[in-house]
């Protein structure tokens, strides 16, 4: 099975330390401010060396993922974008819609990640109080509606227990139907994703963990008559040899107070996300014993809300973790690093042609080096 991947735009702030945020994080560590320029070095660096998207983040302590990539079309040729959103916070009528335009303008560049949200003050700061139940049925409903808005039949209605649209219907569908990720631990999460995800994502939770959360969403998507692809959410440090690659971890470690550890954790603990509950477990706050699997490092989870553990080891450890991965079943990793333009050679230059020797991953764009090597010499 050939693998694929993506990377993250950092819609937050960059830097080469861990940056914080997210699921009631604070934010810590933005060097490099969010500007177009710089995002733009970032997508035409992970399209270059063979990322097929780029994960773009949603709530309150980043920009805005629709936006923000949508600033970006130009300066990509075969990138695609996979946009983080929130339903409930716009009508599914218009999410349709606009996923639509940004699919057809943009030449089948959209995919959508679909976050239901699991941080009650920031929904509530959005205008949502529902509770994090509600919000999953919600979504169900949402993702019904548009759905079926993507099928370009008659003009429908529908009333859920949430939302409710009158003779709904787009002049144009996208072409093709962006794909939807889909992540979520909690037994409100799991029937709502095998039953509209194309892409179910996990956090980097150890491989045993992983299998048993896949196991699950398999057997779910079965009884709904379906079956869903997976991939896993994970950052990456890989250098020439493990003992540079967990030096580099150490130093991100050192670069964190403990009292900013402590307050990251506080804001964490509040979080009604399963997911983020588990994150948490992995390290339980505490900045000893992070390496919870072989290569396998909670230390990002100290710091940022969401995707909290990192693959760390020399080029040769990361590419056979990815493998290890990849026999569960998993075949599309979202990756991310500090500062994350730098990481990307790093990974995208050392680690993909171990895989692609191995028959494992091949460049979205072909064999690049025939042509980069051919020299039109005169005869």
């Amino acid at each position: 099975m050939t693998l694929t991947f993506h990377w993250f735009l950092p819609t937050s702030g960059d830097s080469r330390n861990i940056v914080g945020g997210g699921h009631g994080a604070d934010v810590v560590h933005r060097d490099r401010r969010v500007t177009t320029r710089y995002l733009r070095q970032i997508v035409t660096a992970a399209e270059d060396l063979g990322f097929v998207g780029a994960l773009t983040p949603t709530g309150l302590w980043c920009d805005d993922a629709w936006l923000s990539t949508a600033s970006l079309l130009d300066s990509t040729d075969r990138l695609k974008f996979l946009v983080a959103f929130r339903p409930g916070l716009l009508s599914p009528t218009l999410a349709a819609q606009m996923a639509t335009t940004f699919q057809n303008q943009s030449g089948g560049r959209l995919l959508l990640n679909v976050v239901t949200g699991g941080e009650p003050t920031e929904q509530k700061a959005f205008g949502d109080f529902l509770s994090k139940d509600e919000r999953y049925a919600r979504t169900d409903e949402f993702l019904a509606i548009v759905r079926k808005l993507w099928e370009h039949g008659d003009p429908f209605d529908y009333a859920g227990k949430h939302l409710r649209v009158e003779q709904a219907r787009l002049v144009s569908v996208p072409d093709p139907t962006p794909p939807i990720y889909f992540g979520g631990s909690s037994a409100a999460a799991g029937p709502v994703a095998a039953a509209h995800s194309d892409v179910y994502l996990t956090w980097g939770e150890p491989p045993a963990a992983v299998a048993e959360k896949l196991t699950w969403i398999r057997k779910l998507a079965a009884d709904a008559g379906r079956t869903v692809r997976f991939g896993i959410r994970l950052h990456v440090i890989t250098r020439d040899t493990s003992e540079d690659a967990w030096r580099e971890a150490r130093r991100l470690l050192d670069a964190l107070p403990p009292e900013t550890i402590a307050r990251v954790q506080e804001g964490l603990r509040r979080s009604e996300s399963e997911g983020q509950k588990r994150m948490l477990a992995l390290h339980e706050g505490r900045p000893e014993d992070l390496e919870i699997y072989p290569n396998l490092w909670a230390g990002v989870g100290l710091a940022r809300g969401g995707a909290g553990t990192a693959l760390v080891g020399s080029h040769r450890e990361v590419a056979d973790r990815i493998k290890e991965y990849a026999d569960l079943g998993i075949d599309e990793f979202i990756l991310s690093g500090y500062p994350h333009l730098e990481e990307a050679y790093w990974f995208g230059e050392s680690v993909l042609p171990l895989l692609a020797r191995e028959n494992r991953w091949h460049h979205p764009a072909g064999d690049r080096s025939t042509r980069q090597n051919a020299v039109p010499f005169a005869t």
